[in-house]
């Protein structure tokens, strides 16, 4: 009897600490304070260690703080127990937990996501929010042209820490070339997208050209964020991070089917979709919308 009556009060303990959360995420001037000014780079650096640490006592008890202030739902994770916070944050699913969408005019969403800012390429801008501008250029960098995307369409999809944080082949195709800038890690949350001019541009992140089976050009930008500053791209075999000293621009001709999985973040964090003209918005997708991996993101008009 004691076990029945003590759940319900579990519970509410819990939906209360998430409710505190909230509330605390909403107040955006303490929110931009306790998550940008602080030091992010070290304070990146540092959950870098902890989540490597090795013990499944000490996992256990971070993913039980983790669900006490987040909706956090492992029930689709492929193995239940974990031995350290990065192999939670990295988790595989179970078969069949995300089923991509065949039609071959579909460009399925590469991720599970919230949809952030999205809209047409013009004259080499794009927003991360309402009023905050930056330009196409800045954010591929000095070596790579991003006049293919003009006229086209960008979307924003934005990885809270809860989220299946791997990410997929959103069509069959080639990736043709790689470039890692390396930067600040800001967070990526709607609270500094508001507040920081060019965020994206100034975060650690990667272009990730593609080139689809029909021939046309696309480009995924995983931009990395405060505690999460390490990109896992499958076919370089090289983890991306601040102590990276290899090539920042990586040439390559690796084949993808739409849904391989293309690499993982070590924490939640966005990937920014460009495509070309010929692209229009597949039904429902609008900001704000919760996505899953595999969902039609785009269609070949």
């Amino acid at each position: 009897m004691k076990s029945q009556d003590a759940a319900p009060a579990l519970d509410g303990g819990v939906k209360d600490s998430r409710g505190w959360l909230a509330r605390l995420g909403a107040q955006e001037d303490l929110n931009f304070l306790l998550t940008n000014r602080i030091p992010r780079i070290a304070a990146t650096r540092l959950m870098g260690r902890i989540a490597n640490i090795r013990s499944p006592l000490f996992t256990r008890l971070a993913i039980w703080v983790w669900q006490l202030f987040t909706p956090l739902d492992l029930r689709e994770a492929r193995q239940q127990r974990f031995t350290s916070i990065k192999d939670c944050f990295t988790r595989e699913l179970k078969d069949g937990a995300r089923v991509f969408d065949a039609r071959p005019d579909v460009f399925a969403s590469p991720c599970d996501a919230i949809v952030g800012a999205m809209g047409t390429v013009q004259q080499g801008q794009v927003y991360q929010a309402k009023g905050f501008p930056y330009s196409t250029a800045e954010l591929f960098g000095p070596t790579q042209d991003a006049s293919a995307f003009e006229g086209g369409r960008f979307i924003t999809l934005r990885l809270t820490s809860v989220m299946y944080h791997r990410f997929h082949a959103p069509a069959d195709g080639t990736v043709e070339h790689v470039t890692y800038l390396s930067g600040d890690t800001w967070n990526v949350n709607p609270v500094a997208l508001k507040r920081v001019e060019r965020l994206f541009c100034r975060n650690e992140r990667a272009v990730v050209r593609m080139r689809l089976a029909g021939g046309q050009p696309v480009a995924l930008v995983p931009v990395a964020a405060v505690l999460v500053a390490s990109i896992r791209l499958h076919w370089l075999n090289v983890l991306l991070h601040h102590g990276h000293r290899g090539a920042h621009e990586m040439p390559c001709a690796a084949p993808h089917v739409k849904g391989q999985e293309m690499g993982w973040f070590e924490h939640g964090s966005t990937i920014i979709v460009f495509v070309p003209k010929g692209f229009e918005l597949a039904e429902g997708i609008a900001t704000g919308a919760q996505i899953r991996a595999g969902q039609a993101l785009l269609q070949i008009s």
